[in-house]
């Protein structure tokens, strides 16, 4: 044969070729349909949910007891627990609390998936901005997150004001900024605003402003710490010039929130941003707006109140009303949608969900205090796992399906 080809062998070469061309492509083409199989019903069925979501009122319904369902992390093994909300730690027996589900009148919440939703803030900033009821809520979205991250794949971060978690895989950052009153204020060093007298500058965002403009997701809230008598100051704190002015709560509060609405008006991108504001969260200082005797509060409360029309005294309607003109405005003049979390008339229903007095106490006791435990209990913050955690859940909600 002498090395020379035979004749036809180029031709039967090419021939095979193209069949085993032929062949890969349709072995592509159907597993490329099977998966389309596979995955449409779930698409079908994110729709469906996004469908049923989209008109549904989250935030109209009850407390139902679930004690089949599991807590969404164990809070005597967050990483990042605060010692202020950490109730079973600090000696809390009854734990009926942690099983009490939020149901909607109209539709089901979908249950919070913290990988999906890391997959969500995958090279994503989300911040949280304002007070401690603020970081109670950012405190729950780090235990639920970090409870599906390995250690070495996670850690959190103190800078003064700002706290970061960082999902390092997913390159997803969890901020919480200490901004009480959201404009500037004596009120703004996180360790030392314990002050007699509060000062604040209803026109002044940008010292704040500046560290969150880049968010991905803000999520805002500013309530308590305006419900004390504030002085305004026009002018700085370093001028000599400065004028002060006592123009009662609620004039105070919507100057405030103006400032914060032109504020994202001016500067918030459109197509990345999303943001919320957290409406106020509830008090259960006095015990005498459920029915027990003037004096008591929430110590030793086990279940939420039955009574769907309570509301407490210490919630005021009409700062919420400002809140809601100020998120309309920006809505009807520029076009920026800022999503309400409705949380109030749901959570007024918890008086059993504080911290109480299982926390960590940052001054020693007296003795009058220990012999009185509803005198130390804390009525203002919340237990976790426990309430912030549905507030959460209703971010998630937003941000994955509607």
């Amino acid at each position: 044969m002498n090395g020379r080809p035979i004749k036809g062998m180029g031709i039967q070469l090419s021939f095979q070729l193209l069949i085993a061309i032929i062949t890969a492509v349709l072995v592509i083409t159907a597993l490329s349909m099977s998966r389309g199989i596979r995955e449409a019903p779930k698409l079908i069925e994110k729709e469906t949910k996004k469908s049923s979501l989209s008109s549904c009122n989250f935030y109209s319904g009850k407390w139902v007891f679930d004690n089949q369902s599991i807590p969404l992390y164990n809070g005597t093994k967050c990483s990042f627990m605060d010692d202020g909300m950490a109730c079973e730690k600090y000696g809390r027996k009854n734990l009926d609390y942690l099983y009490w589900k939020w149901q909607p009148n109209d539709c089901d919440l979908p249950r919070f998936n913290a990988t999906a939703m890391l997959e969500k803030l995958r090279n994503r900033r989300v911040v949280y901005v304002g007070d401690s009821l603020n970081r109670n809520q950012w405190v729950s979205m780090v235990c639920i997150l970090e409870s599906q991250i390995p250690n070495r794949l996670k850690y959190v971060h103190y800078n003064g004001s700002l706290v970061t978690f960082k999902a390092i895989e997913y390159n997803a950052t969890i901020d919480f900024y200490w901004a009480p009153l959201l404009v500037e204020s004596n009120c703004d060093d996180p360790s030392y605003h314990r002050v007699d007298e509060r000062i604040v500058r209803v026109n002044s965002i940008e010292k704040h402003a500046r560290i969150w403009k880049d968010a991905d997701v803000l999520v805002f809230n500013s309530y308590l710490w305006w419900r004390l008598n504030l002085k305004v100051l026009w002018g700085s704190f370093d001028s000599a010039n400065a004028k002060y002015e006592h123009l009662g709560m609620l004039p105070t509060y919507e100057l405030g929130l103006q400032t914060w609405a032109d504020w994202l008006e001016t500067h918030v991108n459109r197509t990345k941003t999303k943001v919320f504001f957290v409406s106020l969260s509830p008090t259960h200082s006095r015990g005498e707006d459920w029915g027990k005797a003037n004096g008591q509060n929430c110590y030793d409360e086990a279940e939420p109140n039955s009574n769907a029309a309570y509301w407490g005294s210490d919630s005021d309607s009409e700062m919420m009303k400002l809140v809601e003109v100020a998120i309309q405005k920006l809505n009807e003049k520029s076009g920026l949608k800022v999503d309400l979390l409705n949380i109030t008339q749901l959570s007024e229903y918890r008086k059993d969900g504080h911290s109480s007095i299982y926390r960590k106490h940052w001054d020693p006791l007296t003795k009058e205090q220990l012999s009185n435990p509803s005198s130390y209990a804390d009525c203002i913050h919340w237990c976790l796992p426990g309430v912030p955690d549905v507030w959460n859940n209703f971010l998630y909600a937003y941000l994955l399906y509607l």
